[in-house]
C-alpha cells in the first residue's frame, strides 16, 4: 500500500463520530470520499426455522434490517436478495414455496420503507434466505454503539424464547419429545407460543430504531444468534467508558421458561445463551429516559401489524462501572409474556411491569 493510499484510509477513519470498531459491530461503516457521508452495510442469512415460506420470508427480512436498526437508522436505501434454493424439492413444491418466501421477503422490505432490486439465487441442498441492507447516512442519523456510561438502564425491546417456541412446536409430532415437556404446557399453550414467536420474529425494530434517537440512546445492539448474553457481552466491550451490564430481568415468552427447565437447561435460556433470532434491540438508555422509552414503544407497537401485549419494551438491567463485561443475576426475575391472541394477553391492559433492579 502506498503512503498516499494509506494516508487517505486514515482520513476516511477519522471521519467517524467515535472511535474505529471492527469485526463485532452489527454493520460496517464506511465514511465515503464526498460530503461528509457513510455507507452503513450489512449482509445475514439462514435456513427456514418456522412452517410459513411467506412468515419465513418476512423474517429473513427483518433479520437483515435489525442490524441497521441497532445503529438508530431507519431509512434503508437498498435491498438485495440471497436466496438458495434446494435441489431435494421436487418442482411442485419449489414453484409453490419459493414465490412465497420471495413475497414475504419483499413485503418485509416495503414496510420497512425500501425495495429489494437485485440478489442472487443459487442451487444447493438446503434452502437459504438473507440478503444484503445499505444505506449512505449524515452522521446524525446513525448512533455509534459504544457510548454506555455508569448510571444507564439496559431496555430490551422484544421477549426471548423463540429458539424454545420453535423447538417445540417441532416436538407436538415427536412424542419421545413431547412426554418431556408435557407436564409444564400445553399443546395449545405451545401452539400459541409458536404463533407469538413467528410474529415477534417477523416484527421490524424499526420503531425502536427511531426512538433511539428521540430519547437519547447511548449504545445497542440486536439480539440474535449468541443469545442475550453473547451480544450484551460483545456491545460491553465496544464501549468506550470503563462499564459493566448487569441484567437482572428476563422477559420470555409465556411458558417457555418451563420448557428450558423441563428440559435440563438443553438450552440455557435463563443463562441468556439461548439462540434468538430476529431478535429485539438491546438499548442503553439515559435512567430519565427508559421509562419514557417502554411507554411510548408499547404505545406505538400496540395494534400496529398484529402486535398486542407482546408488543413493547422491558427494563432488563443497569449500566455500572466495570470491567466492558456482561452477567445475568444468579436469580433474574422471569416476566411471563403473554402471547398476543391468548386468553391472558386478553385479560392483560395493565402497563409494562415496573423494573425490578434492587
Amino acid at each position: 500500500m502506498t503512503g498516499k493510499a494509506g494516508d487517505q484510509i486514515s482520513e476516511f477513519h477519522q471521519q467517524l463520530p467515535g472511535p474505529r470498531l471492527g469485526v463485532g459491530m452489527d454493520c460496517c461503516v464506511i465514511p465515503l470520499r464526498h460530503g461528509g457521508l457513510s455507507l452503513v452495510q450489512t449482509t445475514d442469512f439462514f435456513y427456514p426455522l418456522v412452517e410459513d415460506p411467506y412468515m419465513m420470508g418476512r423474517i429473513a427480512c427483518a433479520n437483515v434490517l435489525s442490524d441497521l436498526y441497532a445503529m438508530g437508522i431507519t431509512e434503508c436505501d437498498n435491498m438485495l436478495m440471497l436466496l438458495s434454493v434446494s435441489q431435494r424439492m421436487n418442482d411442485k413444491d419449489r414453484e409453490r414455496v419459493m414465490p412465497l418466501m420471495i413475497r414475504g421477503f419483499r413485503d418485509a422490505a416495503e414496510e420497512g420503507g425500501t425495495s429489494v432490486t437485485g440478489g442472487q439465487t443459487v442451487i444447493n441442498p438446503w434452502i437459504i434466505i438473507g440478503g444484503v441492507a445499505s444505506v449512505v447516512c449524515q452522521p446524525n442519523e446513525f448512533i455509534m454503539p459504544d457510548g454506555a456510561v455508569p448510571g444507564d438502564v439496559l431496555v430490551l425491546t422484544k421477549p426471548l424464547g423463540t429458539q424454545v417456541a420453535v423447538n417445540a412446536h417441532q416436538w407436538l409430532d415427536q412424542p419421545e419429545r413431547w412426554n418431556k415437556i408435557k407436564l409444564v404446557v400445553t399443546k395449545e399453550e405451545v401452539k400459541e407460543a409458536y404463533q407469538e414467536a413467528m410474529f415477534s420474529m417477523a416484527t421490524l425494530n424499526r420503531t425502536a430504531a427511531a426512538l433511539m434517537h428521540k430519547f437519547q440512546a447511548h449504545a445497542a445492539t440486536d439480539v440474535t444468534g449468541f443469545g442475550l448474553l453473547g451480544h450484551a457481552n460483545n456491545l460491553a466491550t465496544q464501549q468506550q467508558n470503563e462499564v459493566a451490564f448487569v441484567i437482572h430481568n428476563l422477559p420470555i415468552i409465556a411458558k417457555m421458561a418451563a420448557i428450558s427447565k423441563a428440559c435440563g437447561n438443553a438450552f440455557s435460556l435463563l443463562q441468556g445463551r439461548s439462540s434468538e433470532t430476529s431478535g429485539g434491540l438491546l438499548v442503553c438508555l439515559p435512567r430519565e429516559q427508559a421509562a419514557k422509552f417502554c411507554s411510548e414503544m408499547k404505545s406505538q407497537s400496540s395494534g400496529v401489524g398484529g402486535q398486542g401485549t407482546a408488543g413493547g419494551a422491558w427494563i432488563i438491567g443497569i449500566v455500572e462501572k466495570g470491567d466492558r463485561h456482561a452477567r445475568i443475576i444468579d436469580k433474574p426475575r422471569i416476566i411471563e409474556v403473554a402471547p398476543r391472541g391468548s386468553q391472558a394477553a386478553n385479560q392483560e391492559n395493565s402497563p409494562a411491569p415496573s423494573p425490578n433492579l434492587s
